[in-house]
């Protein structure tokens, strides 16, 4: 499926135009440490970066995306080494990341797994799939984003329901509170995933980035502001051959052949 590269907790490849980065720490739960979150950031770049790719993926085992955070590396942990870490910044990256990001979810994510295909553009479940944030369990709070991002994606109550009671979504549930995009048979969930990414990477490059900064800005500004920026990507698209390419194959009815110019 494609040329691999060398890391130590993560597996990468390709197939066709889809990246694929995969936690490997099965022994842990694929549990998130500074180590395995600076090669998913890494591989992530270096896909966002490749003429070769137009959407990624991100995935774990069947039993588990990602069961948390390690918690060894916080136990002695002080503000200030929490500041001076900066270890939630890597959720942080991933907003950068251009092209769309798919989560193919199996099994448990929570906490920092969780909060992890909270940060990607769209979620594949399998039907084992668990979502949750168990932090209050453990004295703490999410912190890289989970109390926000749930509550913009499922809403106040039921956030706060698996916050503050750490209750668990099932795949289902997820489905049902528009968490997750869709549900599949475990067995063969990654190849379901790179499927539906192989779909979103054969449209028009250019405009997948476009499309994807539009709607994220619509979760940080007002409706007139997000419509105004809106329209400004909507114009700029008229600036690409892509553009040109798109409509004369839809007016001659062929196929379009992107070029990402």
């Amino acid at each position: 499926m494609g040329e691999q590269l060398a890391y130590q907790h993560i597996l990468t490849w390709t197939k066709g135009k889809v990246g694929i980065v995969q936690l490997n720490r099965p022994k842990v739960l694929n549990a998130l440490n500074r180590i395995i979150m600076d090669e998913i950031m890494s591989a992530l770049e270096y896909f966002d970066a490749s003429g070769e790719v137009g959407c990624i993926v991100i995935t774990g085992n069947e039993r588990a995306f990602a069961a948390g955070a390690d918690i060894g590396e916080m136990v002695s942990a002080t503000p200030v080494t929490m500041l001076k870490s900066s270890f939630v910044d890597y959720w942080d990256r991933l907003q950068g990341i251009a092209k769309p990001v798919v989560a193919a979810v199996s099994g448990y994510a929570l906490g920092g797994g969780c909060e992890l295909a909270l940060a990607c553009d769209m979620v594949i479940a399998s039907d084992s799939a668990r979502f949750g944030q168990p932090e209050i369990n453990i004295g703490v709070i999410p912190g890289a984003g989970g109390t926000q991002r749930l509550a913009r994606t499922i809403g106040k109550a039921l956030t706060m329901e698996m916050v503050l009671n750490g209750r668990q979504l099932t795949a289902k549930e997820a489905l049902q509170y528009g968490l997750v995009n869709r549900i599949v048979p475990t067995e063969g969930y990654l190849e379901e995933a790179v499927a539906f990414a192989a779909e979103i990477a054969g449209r028009a490059p250019i405009a997948l980035r476009l499309a994807k900064e539009a709607i994220n800005v619509a979760f940080e500004t007002t409706l007139q502001a997000g419509i105004a920026h809106e329209r400004r990507l909507f114009y700029l698209l008229f600036a690409s051959e892509d553009q040109k390419e798109g409509m004369d194959a839809f007016v001659n009815k062929r196929p379009a052949e992107w070029q990402d110019k």
